[in-house]
């Protein structure tokens, strides 16, 4: 079977519900809403964009659950359905030709800015490490009411998704958000029901899930984006992951996506060219395959591995050797939309996406080129123009945070003249 045969092949979820390919993009923040956080009609321009570009699953950005705390100016929150009608338009433009559209959903806990929140929270109050501490506030430790309505949020905002019309949702359980800072052993020292223990740290992500399907039924698609580890000291090991997989699978999860990395050490945002990325994994393109064979091991649960892929013969491999089951793709689609379809049309591709280097150390090391470039490109997509496929290197990092400093601003003022109660 040839790549595009193989990759063209839909892929049925246990639930009965029919992916019409393998291609699936992988969760990106838009940073397109509103500056007070309702969504536009430019998200639907961009995800009218990738459906007609041929993936088969697209997932949107973090959309948030609590306005009181967001990662970033601008993103989509979703409390109630005052934003019903354009949710609706949203699911539909990424349902085109009838491909499926999942609403991620997301609370940063203490990856939420200075600039936008003077009260982070997480389960500890353990700060950053020193040279994020300018940006990022030491939280303060949630309180067993706040933890039960963050619960609670989750599964309001997922009932929103289904009612607009998304096809599911999937819990943002990576990248050192809120639901990564509860497993991990670094960010959660609790010593109640939340915290100590593995079973206990896992008991936050279990109850999300759990309250999401109780107001969403067994028939909505319900998965999770999960690090394979979070590469930091005394934090989220792969065997830990593996146990969340396992107790997942037992509650009925639909699809686990494969990631890895936080803030503090960005294994998703890092390029391929990365010194960092061993040579067998470049080989087999894909970051995280490796872990996924052992989630294979495990349980037949619906695989998603997202990081690294750059040509249809990578992509094939990976489909064909059993590891994954929908090839994960995220900023190969920003510079190139249309990507799938091209392939699946039979054309040898590789590609354009190349590491972005500013040549400042700090920059690149916490790869904040490698997010906000990116996501400059996202926004030219929502405007209906063609995206870059190249940077201009320091002049570029100058551009994002000039636009970064002045969202944040806004998003401030305004925050601080909403009433308190």
């Amino acid at each position: 079977m040839t790549p595009s045969e193989l990759l063209s092949r839909p892929f049925t979820l246990p639930n009965g519900s029919v992916i019409p390919n393998r291609f699936a993009k992988s969760a990106m923040s838009e940073t397109l809403g509103s500056i007070d956080n309702h969504p536009t009609k430019e998200l639907i321009t961009l995800y009218r964009a990738w459906a007609d570009g041929g993936a088969g699953l697209s997932i949107t950005g973090n959309v948030m659950i609590d306005r009181r705390h967001i990662g970033e100016p601008q993103n989509v929150v979703v409390e109630d359905e005052a934003d019903l009608d354009l949710l609706k338009s949203w699911a539909r433009a990424g349902q085109g030709g009838g491909k499926q559209i999942w609403m991620q959903l997301n609370h940063p806990g203490k990856q939420s800015p200075k600039m936008l929140n003077r009260d982070p929270v997480s389960p500890s109050a353990i700060p950053f490490k020193k040279d994020l501490r300018g940006m990022f506030a030491t939280p303060r430790a949630l309180t067993g009411p706040e933890i039960d309505d963050i619960i609670r949020r989750f599964a309001q905002a997922a009932a929103v998704a289904k009612k607009a019309g998304f096809d599911g949702v999937q819990i943002h359980g990576a990248h050192g958000y809120l639901v990564s800072q509860f497993l991990s052993p670094h960010h959660n020292q609790r010593t109640d029901e939340w915290g100590g223990s593995a079973a206990n740290r896992r008991r936050f992500v279990l109850s999300v899930y759990r309250e999401i399907r109780k107001a969403c039924g067994r028939e909505f698609n319900v998965g999770i984006k999960l690090n394979s580890a979070d590469f930091q000291r005394g934090g989220f090991t792969e065997d830990e992951s593996l146990a969340v997989i396992k107790a997942l699978v037992a509650e009925g999860i639909d699809l686990v996506e494969i990631s890895g990395g936080n803030y503090e050490n960005p294994a998703m945002a890092k390029g391929a060219g990365s010194e960092e990325v061993k040579a067998s994994t470049l080989a087999r393109e894909a970051y995280f395959l490796e872990f996924a064979e052992k989630v294979r091991e495990l349980t037949d649960v619906p695989l998603m591995v997202t990081g690294g892929f750059r040509t249809e013969r990578g992509m094939a491999q990976a489909i064909d050797s059993g590891a994954t089951d929908l090839v994960g793709l995220a900023r190969p689609l920003v510079v190139e939309p249309d990507l799938p379809v091209r392939i699946m049309a039979g054309d040898p591709v590789t590609s354009a996406v190349k590491p972005i280097k500013t040549g400042l150390r700090m920059i690149d090391d916490m790869a904040l080129m490698e997010v906000s470039w990116y996501t400059r490109q996202i926004g030219r997509i929502a405007r209906g123009r063609a995206p870059k496929q190249h940077d201009r290197g320091l002049l570029s990092l100058m551009e994002v945070l000039a636009v970064m400093a002045t969202r944040g601003v806004r998003t401030r003022l305004r925050a601080d003249s909403r009433p308190t109660f």
